[in-house]
């Protein structure tokens, strides 16, 4: 497909994708099912650790065609339960290897299968299971109970599928009369038997897929709303696992590709990953967010792919350690970390900077990389921008951060930065075969092969995203850059309008505060409102940590976050944060609020983003105090407005 695009888009004109000067990579393979890849991967890359997780605490593994042969195993017996082509089958699930086998049965028998979150509260997990009338749900881990909804209420549920801990799972679990329950060894079990009377059998199920069937129902975590059901075929997804993965990885290196696997296969772009790292016989091994920093040194990853957060954990965990270093090596960490911050990706560095970073590494930076195993490549990093500071200093470091772009809808890949042409700050170039605009309006519109079939049960959602001329509305606000990079600057839907008339994009303001360490999360504020405000919710750990070393440690953590040193260092915080943006963008209050926002309390999305919607209605109480003065002017001198009832809330000057 052409990289430059000369339609209309809707009724307004918009400004298109520029000619690239940034390599294209990758191939454009259509007509594929998803269990064919892993046929591939049988032919071509058989490997006999492919995938691996612990279990009883020692690593255990599948060679290639053990896992497809319990994944054909399981396809035929739960065709046995009366299950037909077509039918869904809900997945609460712990992402490991039974998801990876349980995943592929379903896909290889034509049942269409639907990951939940097991973070999502019982209501949302109902609403999934319900809507897509579930008639199988599989569950294993004794998270999958905790959030599970009253079965009673799930009529079209013909059979509860226990995968582990089974006899933990059936101590604790209340099923209603009627519902079977089965353990998943015994339907392989019954898959067994059918393969020994008929060799052929799975075989010729495959061979009933076509590439356009549905293969999956993913609804989104979203950040407002009830959540939608993306229908994604098998095409919409190998396209997307061939055209990424062709395009960074074809100098393959078979087994010596170890990759560490620990986000939730109910994402998209994990489980993307996990069939692109299938299919080139990466070995996987599968682990948890907790307990990753001590897998890494046993796994060795030369790959994983992670969110944003989990980069930035562990550049703070850097930090921190720094901290509790002796007087010179805190020098040299912040030597090594000042030589990192002018490191620009893209930019050839100056001798005298090429002989910085070659004492750096000797000294600072193998230590680092030595943290994550020794031997890592590449960090495929989505889900949310990963700012421009990490990227390059992690660059600076060895380590290659390819942050790339994406939605559920998409499959999820629309465009990533390429090894030999990555840029910070930017979502690299798009995928082959995979058109992307930018509308007058600013926002991203993308078409081809990647884009979902459509919102399950809800053609008014569809017809919205999708346009007529087939062009997917992706909700986010970005341009190119002079190369052809795609850069993300908001959330569409996070612009917010002042009673000004002016338009704010709170997410550059959100990525300045987040910054520091002692800032977990920040969200702006200000719709309808006369200026900006912010809500700040601090680092607990940082948060103490700075705290001792000003000697105000002993204080609860309700009476630290009003201290006025603490405020003083939130309020150069937002100073530097308002730094050359328009003054009415700017932040004029804050609020430091002392509460950990988490998945569980439903103040972020799976992959950490906040909910905004969630977090204005949560915290309304805090935000009106931001606005509940009629004196107050914008511009005022006064940094800490005496008449404010909380003292954890300051005004600024908005410079």
């Amino acid at each position: 497909m052409a990289d430059t695009l000369e339609m209309p888009l809707h009724d307004h004109s918009g400004a298109v994708q520029p000619e690239s000067k940034l390599t294209r990579t990758g191939r454009v393979i259509l007509g594929r099912t998803l269990p064919s890849l892993l046929d591939e991967a049988c032919e071509r890359n058989p490997i006999e650790a492919a995938f691996n997780q612990r279990l009883r605490g020692e690593w255990v593994s599948w060679s290639t065609e053990h896992f497809r042969r319990q994944a054909e195993e399981v396809a035929l017996g739960l065709l046995e339960l009366d299950l037909v082509r077509g039918d869904r089958v809900a997945l609460l699930m712990e992402s490991d290897v039974t998801f990876g086998i349980v995943d592929m049965a379903c896909l290889v028998a034509g049942l269409v299968n639907v990951p939940v979150y097991l973070t999502h509260a019982s209501s949302n997990i109902h609403f999934c299971i319900k809507h897509t009338e579930a008639r199988a749900l599989v569950i294993s881990g004794l998270k999958a109970l905790e959030n599970l909804p009253p079965l009673n209420a799930l009529h079209h549920l013909q059979v509860l599928i226990l995968a582990g801990p089974i006899a933990k799972l059936k101590k604790r679990l209340k099923c209603p009369a009627g519902l079977e329950v089965l353990e998943l060894e015994e339907i392989r079990r019954a898959g067994t038997r059918r393969l020994e009377v008929e060799p052929r059998a799975a075989d010729e199920l495959k061979n009933e897929i076509h590439p356009h069937d549905l293969a999956t129902i993913v609804y989104t975590s979203g950040t407002t709303g009830v959540p939608k059901g993306v229908m994604l075929t098998h095409e919409n997804i190998s396209f997307n696992v061939l055209a990424s993965f062709t395009g960074f990885v074809d100098q393959h290196r078979g087994e010596e590709e170890v990759a560490a696997s620990f986000l939730p296969l109910t994402h998209a772009f994990a489980r993307m990953m996990h069939y692109g790292y299938m299919n080139y016989g990466f070995a996987v091994y599968f682990t948890t967010p907790d307990e990753l920093a001590e897998d890494l040194k046993f796994i060795r990853p030369t790959i994983f792919a992670a969110v944003p957060r989990v980069l930035e954990k562990f550049y703070e965990g850097l930090r921190q350690a720094e901290s509790r270093a002796s007087l010179p090596t805190r020098f040299l960490v912040r030597w090594g970390v000042g030589v990192a911050r002018n490191y620009r990706l893209g930019e050839d560095p100056t001798f005298p900077q090429r002989l910085q970073l070659a004492v750096a590494d000797r000294v600072i930076f193998q230590r680092w990389r030595d943290a994550l195993g020794g031997r890592l490549r590449f960090v495929i990093a989505g889900g949310a921008a990963v700012r421009p500071e990490i990227t390059n200093i992690f660059a600076a470091a060895g380590i290659q951060i390819l942050q790339g772009y994406g939605l559920t809808e998409t499959s999820p890949v629309i465009s990533y930065n390429r090894p030999e042409a990555n840029r910070a700050g930017t979502v690299g170039v798009p995928l082959v075969g995979v058109e992307v605009a930018v509308a007058s309006d600013g926002e991203i519109l993308t078409r081809g092969p990647h884009v979902m079939k459509g919102y399950y049960r809800n053609p008014a959602a569809t017809k919205e995203a999708i346009d007529e001329n087939g062009w997917f509305h992706t909700g986010d606000i970005g341009k190119f850059s002079p190369e052809g990079a795609l850069i993300i600057t908001d959330r569409k839907k996070d612009l917010f309008k002042l009673s000004t008339g002016k338009y704010v994009m709170p997410q550059p303001l959100q990525n300045r505060l987040e910054s520091s360490l002692l800032v977990e999360h920040a969200v702006v504020v200000g719709e309808g409102r006369k200026f900006c405000a912010a809500l700040i919710f601090p680092e607990f750990t940082n948060l103490r940590n700075y705290a001792r070393r000003k000697g105000i440690d002993d204080l609860p953590l309700e009476e630290l976050v009003r201290h006025p040193i603490v405020l003083g260092h939130f309020q150069s915080l937002v100073d530097e944060s308002n730094q050359e943006m328009p003054p009415w963008a700017t932040i004029k209050k804050f609020a430091v609020i002392p509460v950990r926002l988490s998945i569980e309390n439903g103040h972020l999305t799976p992959t950490l983003k906040p909910r905004r919607r969630k977090i204005n209605e949560e915290f309304r109480r805090e935000i009106d105090r931001l606005y509940n003065e009629e004196d107050w002017a914008e511009g005022s001198s006064d940094r800490q407005d005496r008449s404010l009832r909380n003292p954890s809330e300051v005004s600024t000057t908005g410079r």
